[in-house]
């Protein structure tokens, strides 16, 4: 597959965004070889056939919830008053939640200093 620099610069930054914090470098499925339009387009149609049969209720576990108000002749179609309903009786938030975890506020700048695959 072509790579352009952009790409691999960008799956770089994914590859050492954690680092700086004493985090292990990220690592890539498919052992960061990069893969073509053909596969991007079948993981795609695989998805999509995933997604048809949650809508349609077909193999889903009981524990799921598929209700929704926006997919026509869904088996968990429900109008919005209905999902009104239910998201009233959900208690209302009583505070901001905890606080930022202080090294996620810290900032680095890496220097590439030597030239190396982004993905061994």
């Amino acid at each position: 597959a072509v790579v352009s620099t952009q790409s691999t610069g960008t799956r770089d930054w994914f590859r050492i965004y954690k680092f700086p914090t004493g985090k292990p470098m990220n690592e890539f499925a498919f052992n960061g070889e990069w893969k073509n339009k053909a596969f991007a387009d079948n993981i795609i149609k695989e998805t999509n056939a995933h997604w048809k049969a949650l809508i349609t209720n077909k193999g889903v576990a009981d524990d799921v919830e598929t209700k929704n108000t926006s997919v026509q002749n869904s088996h968990g179609l429900i109008t919005t008053d209905e999902a009104t309903q239910i998201l009233n009786k959900i208690p209302a938030a009583t505070d901001a939640g905890p606080a930022a975890d202080p090294s996620t506020q810290n900032q680095c700048f890496v220097k590439r200093t030597v030239s190396e695959p982004v993905c061994a």
